[in-house]
């Protein structure tokens, strides 16, 4: 049947039924799951997860005293390579947990002597940092960077991430900074992996091996061995010094 403009010669007109839907659609809420899984995975939820961690893991320490090491000596079930590497795994371990490095290289100098606890004591360092760096880099990065807006972190942080290999080399070769901080001052910046453990690895040989020829010469506190190792850790200490009285109006700039 016609209606009445079609009857009178007109055109019809063809009037689109009303819709139902919203001109913006509205998305829809997001599930239970997916939202907790949200507010988990977010930076702040990662960071206060770095931050337990750490925490626990200090307290750990302070529960054990891995330095009862020196007194006590190590397990004696263990001995040849597998001290060795337990000792290289529990000295990264430690120093993620806070533990400062010199103790744990005279300890690996006096129950390995020179060479071997040289060589436990450079890859715990290695893996101590490689851990700490992931953590950091994984758990604290995002929702650390936002907050570099003083003028010394932020020149820390264009310093590790333009010229990472040789800002944490002079940062391992000159001691001054804690090893946990520089580790993950690393992490929040842009520093690739690579450089960060290779520098590290390079870097902390000099200051390392004194200490562990000082852990096996510690009997002998005379010997000629003994002094030099304690003058290679005081030399490169005040060098640290020197060196970042001169450079701190560059840092202040």
């Amino acid at each position: 049947m016609l209606d009445a403009t079609t009857r009178s010669g007109g055109t019809a007109l063809a009037v689109p039924p009303a819709s139902a839907e919203p001109a913006f659609p509205v998305p829809a809420p997001l599930p239970f799951a997916a939202r907790c899984s949200r507010a988990l995975l977010s930076p702040w939820s990662r960071l206060s997860l770095l931050l337990a961690l750490l925490v626990s893991a200090a307290v750990c320490v302070l529960l054990f005293e891995p330095q009862r090491l020196l007194a006590d000596g190590w397990p004696p079930q263990l001995s040849g390579a597998a001290a060795t590497l337990v000792f290289a795994a529990a000295y990264g371990l430690c120093t993620v947990a806070f533990v400062p490095r010199p103790l744990l290289n005279l300890a690996a100098g006096a129950l390995f002597g020179s060479q071997v606890g040289l060589a436990a004591a450079i890859a715990g360092t290695v893996l101590g940092a490689g851990l700490a760096f992931g953590l950091g880099r994984i758990l604290g990065q995002e929702a650390l960077r936002p907050l570099l807006r003083g003028r010394w972190l932020k020149a820390a942080d264009g310093q590790l991430s333009r010229h990472g290999f040789r800002s944490m080399l002079a940062v391992r070769l000159f001691p001054g900074v804690p090893f946990w901080a520089a580790n993950y001052c690393a992490a929040v910046s842009r520093m690739g992996y690579v450089p960060f453990l290779l520098a590290t690895a390079l870097g902390s040989i000099p200051n390392t091996a004194a200490y562990v020829v000082a852990g096996a010469r510690a009997s002998t506190p005379t010997s000629p061995a003994f002094l030099i190792a304690l003058a290679c850790i005081a030399v490169p200490a005040l060098a640290g010094v020197v060196v970042a009285w001169r450079k701190r109006h560059h840092l202040r700039g």
